[in-house]
């Protein structure tokens, strides 16, 4: 529990800056949102303009971007994106950091298991994760009722809201993994920007191409908005890839860990 408390700590000036740099990006784009939808006619001859293969590679769908829900998803990419990074940074760093700042031998010398070492800083990053979205959540669900022309699902606003901290948990295994199996990193947040900005371009042509199944090798692909909006569920499909990348890069990056010689230079 010391190690859990102590990884939270370390994490809480990040968590601060994460959370309500998400809420700004949500603010500037959701503040947008009233004299979009009064000019709703015009918008929409300007973007029916724009190639079918453009529009969805960013996530514009001209049957419900103006309404609150349709909007939100359309800024939910945004932030997702950022959101993303917050957490692969997370995961990178986790065991790294030790040997970066030179302090794994220290901290393996402590009567605590490798398994208890990585459980708890697990579950601080988790923690970490889940209070971003907790009170971005409620920040957006505020910003949206005040912005909003008419009346929204406050569910389905939720379902899309929470596929950012689904997306964050991939993010957040791969990161760990990526800790562990490389012996040092100099740089985690260039590690992170470069493995979030792949998979959001491998998602960006996956979507151009219109074929599903290239859908499964972007984590951002795994939530279709449109089809949160018209269903009030996800794709059970795309739930089940991401529980399977989560639990298959947690297990290794454990197996690996307990294995595995530590260094701390």
């Amino acid at each position: 529990m010391n190690i859990f408390f102590h990884e939270l700590k370390a994490y809480r000036k990040s968590t601060i800056i994460w959370t309500f740099s998400l809420i700004i990006v949500a603010l500037l784009f959701l503040s947008m949102f009233p004299s979009f939808a009064k000019d709703a006619d015009e918008f929409k001859k300007l973007l029916a303009g724009y190639p079918l293969a453009m529009r969805k590679a960013i996530g514009l769908n001209l049957e419900n971007i103006f309404t609150i829900l349709g909007f939100y998803s359309y800024a939910l990419t945004f932030t997702t994106l950022c959101a993303a990074i917050q957490a692969m940074n997370l995961g990178t760093g986790i065991v790294s950091k030790e040997t970066r700042e030179k302090t794994a031998d220290f901290l393996l010398t402590k009567p605590v298991t490798r398994t208890q070492i990585l459980t708890s800083k697990l579950l601080a990053a988790v923690t970490s994760l889940l209070m971003t979205n907790i009170v971005y959540l409620v920040a957006v669900n505020i910003i949206a009722s005040q912005v909003k022309t008419v009346d929204y699902s406050v569910k389905k606003f939720v379902m899309l809201s929470l596929t950012m901290f689904f997306i964050q948990l991939i993010f957040l295994a791969i990161g760990i993994l990526f800790s562990v199996i490389i012996p040092k990193i100099k740089s985690v947040l260039t590690v992170s920007l470069a493995t979030v900005f792949a998979f959001y371009f491998l998602g960006v042509i996956s979507e151009t191409s219109g074929d599903d199944v290239k859908r499964y090798i972007s984590p951002f692909k795994y939530f279709d908005n449109t089809y949160i909006i018209q269903h009030s569920n996800y794709e059970g499909s795309f739930l089940i890839a991401g529980a399977v990348i989560v639990a298959a890069a947690i297990a290794a990056s454990y197996f690996i860990y307990t294995k595995r010689d530590v260094h701390a230079v």
